[in-house]
């Protein structure tokens, strides 16, 4: 199980991509209207970490392919050498992170994920764009006339998403520590390897792992909602320049708010971990490091 209670979040861009289409709406990126933010879902987040963990050489139970829950679960039994459902599950790490409901025959249950993921939603006001293009062939046999492409894309947008790690969830499923550290890793590199035409120019920019002692029952909170993106000088973007953000290094990410909440749960912290994108600036990082010491600060450019 998980030895402490965890918090993460991570944030990535997108550039002239669709990060998360909706089918059910000619694959229109996801969008809030009321608040201009693009959104990405849970199950995308999860869907790119899960791709990643198989190519490291896990046993996820969702492997992405189309086939029946029967046919899964015979493959998986086959392959890890189990009998019965639970026995088999616990051996995919997806399954112990993200839990699961499972009914078939007369097996029957269901574990509670320790890893919650929120919807991502972009740190500022971003655009939609729909674009038409020619397509390769002709509409019909002997004609001139090609077919048309229709797409719709986000020309930039910088999305956050948190996440918690729940200790107590984490008994009933037996995910590890070393599991968490499997996802935190996926999701990083899963992201740099989202490389098809929709979800090229998805780059990972920084990740903060927020780790508990033991015993410890509370936490900051929707640490995606705590942090500013500001300009380079500090000062806050209006609407029009939210929207007109195309390069990363036009922007700053602000932890004051974060710092302020360390500050008051910093006996209850054990560490904290960021991995950064030395593209991205980030702000407050050196004050995080004044409240919790330099030995609990641990940070990567990468």
């Amino acid at each position: 199980m998980f030895n402490g209670r965890k918090e993460l979040l991570f944030l990535y861009s997108v550039k002239d991509a669709n990060p998360n289409g909706d089918p059910l709406n000619a694959n229109h990126p996801r969008y809030d209207e009321e608040t201009g933010q693009v959104l990405v879902s849970d199950v995308r987040i999860k869907r790119t970490i899960r791709d990643e963990l198989m190519r490291m050489g896990e046993d996820v139970f969702i492997d992405g392919e189309p086939k029946s829950l029967k046919e899964r679960f015979e493959e998986l039994k086959t392959k890890l050498s189990t009998t019965k459902g639970d026995e088999t599950l616990k051996k995919c790490i997806d399954t112990r992170l993200f839990g699961v409901t499972f009914a078939l025959g007369k097996e029957s249950f269901a574990w509670t994920g320790p890893v919650q993921f929120k919807w991502g939603r972009s740190l500022h006001k971003a655009k939609v764009e729909f674009v038409q293009g020619t397509g390769a062939f002709v509409t019909k046999e002997g004609g001139e006339q090609r077919t048309i492409r229709n797409e719709y894309i986000v020309p930039f947008a910088l999305i956050g998403t948190y996440a918690i790690g729940n200790q107590y969830a984490s008994e009933r499923t037996q995910a590890t520590d070393e599991d968490f550290n499997k996802l935190t890793q996926a999701v990083w590199n899963g992201t740099n390897n989202l490389i098809t035409r929709s979800k090229t120019e998805h780059r990972s920019r920084f990740l903060m792992e927020i780790v508990y002692q033991p015993n410890f029952n509370g936490l900051i909170g929707s640490l995606d909602e705590r942090i500013k993106l500001t300009k380079r000088d500090n000062s806050l973007l209006d609407d029009d320049e939210q929207l007109a953000i195309r390069n990363i290094q036009d922007i700053a990410l602000n932890l004051k708010e974060i710092c302020d909440k360390v500050s008051l749960l910093k006996d209850n912290i054990e560490k904290i971990i960021i991995i950064k994108d030395p593209d991205l600036e980030v702000q407050y990082i050196d004050d995080l490091k004044s409240i919790l010491g330099e030995d609990k600060v641990a940070m990567e450019l990468r």
